[in-house]
């Protein structure tokens, strides 16, 4: 019998405990894929601490995942026993040896890329892909300024955004991660802890700011990024590591400059079956080029999924972290 992580009650990484689970025949446009390799996010702590409400309780965690097609349900016609394929997005239930998924949520992977490459890349690449091409499209000669840059989705930004010709300045929090991050592509780096991020920023750019910030930190960083931008920037918030931003009052982004706020969702940008199929597409290909490289730095055996979410929320990780069953 397959075992799973699973919250009955949220709360804190000890919330989640290893369990037993039956898994059903598959039903119509279902699939039933035993995993290889599980993706660790920062949404997964949202969900695990009731930040993000549970579809059901007891909660099995995790958005992304990749292994193997053993098992279709009635009406799936392009996936067959023996398919490598990979997913990203809802609903949760990746932290389990085995599931159930519908078939519309699942990609095949390319013989070029690897299981924990796939797992490492679905949603931390396709998020990189929707904000740094849809949400606000970068290009050429733009100066952009991400937060967390040696994180899983910064260290793949800031290699696709000097791809497409940009310069990028990246907030960190140690020196360590200020040299991976320039390893990936980051041209300069803020120590967030020692520095003031927005006047650093404006040495950076002569005083213009930049026209958008890519933040997934939030309630810690909210002030620093809205004053980071120029006269009609965008501030580009997908994440929340330090908590949710506090209320403000819409004047200070007239007082800023005529400013944008977005809160986008990669569940969102990926809810048509097309968007997510050239999503996909769009972070294989660019991995494939050898433009962004997938780096695994942390792995945990998926029965210590509470260890991975306590150095991930003590920051102690950097780039891409999997969990094996």
């Amino acid at each position: 019998m397959p075992f799973a992580m699973r919250v009955h009650d949220t709360g804190g990484p000890d919330s989640m405990r290893w369990e037993s689970v039956d898994i059903a025949a598959p039903g119509p446009g279902e699939v039933h894929i035993r995993h290889t390799a599980i993706g660790l996010n920062y949404i997964d702590v949202y969900f695990r601490t009731g930040l993000y409400p549970a579809p059901a309780m007891p909660l099995t965690p995790g958005m992304e995942g990749a292994g193997e097609v053993v098992g279709v349900g009635a009406g799936v016609a392009d996936l067959v026993v023996g398919d490598r394929v990979a997913y990203a997005g809802g609903p949760p239930g990746a932290y389990s040896e085995e599931r159930l998924i519908d078939a519309t949520k699942l990609v095949k992977i390319p013989a070029s890329v690897t299981d924990q490459q796939a797992a490492a890349m679905m949603l931390q690449g396709m998020t990189t892909e929707y904000l740094l091409c849809r949400t606000y499209p970068v290009k050429a000669g733009d100066t952009i300024l991400i937060h967390a840059a040696a994180g899983g989705v910064g260290l793949i930004a800031c290699q696709w955004a000097k791809h497409l010709g940009v310069t990028v300045i990246g907030t960190v929090g140690s020196k360590a991660k200020a040299a991976l991050a320039r390893a990936h592509g980051c041209d300069h780096t803020i120590l967030y802890k020692e520095e003031n991020v927005a006047e650093r920023v404006k040495d950076i750019t002569g005083g213009t700011g930049v026209p958008v910030v890519y933040d997934s930190v939030a309630k810690d960083t909210i002030e620093g990024s809205l004053a980071s931008l120029q006269p009609r920037g965008m501030l580009v918030l997908f994440g929340q590591s330090s908590g949710p931003v506090p209320p403000f009052e819409l004047s200070r982004l007239s007082t800023g400059g005529s400013l944008y706020v977005t809160r986008p969702t990669l569940m969102t940008y990926t809810a048509t079956r097309a968007d997510l199929v050239a999503s996909a597409n769009a972070v294989f290909e660019v991995v494939a080029s050898g433009a962004v490289k997938i780096e695994v730095h942390q792995t945990f055996a998926l029965s210590e999924a509470a260890a991975a979410h306590r150095a991930l929320e003590a920051r102690e990780t950097t780039g891409s972290t999997l969990l094996l069953p």
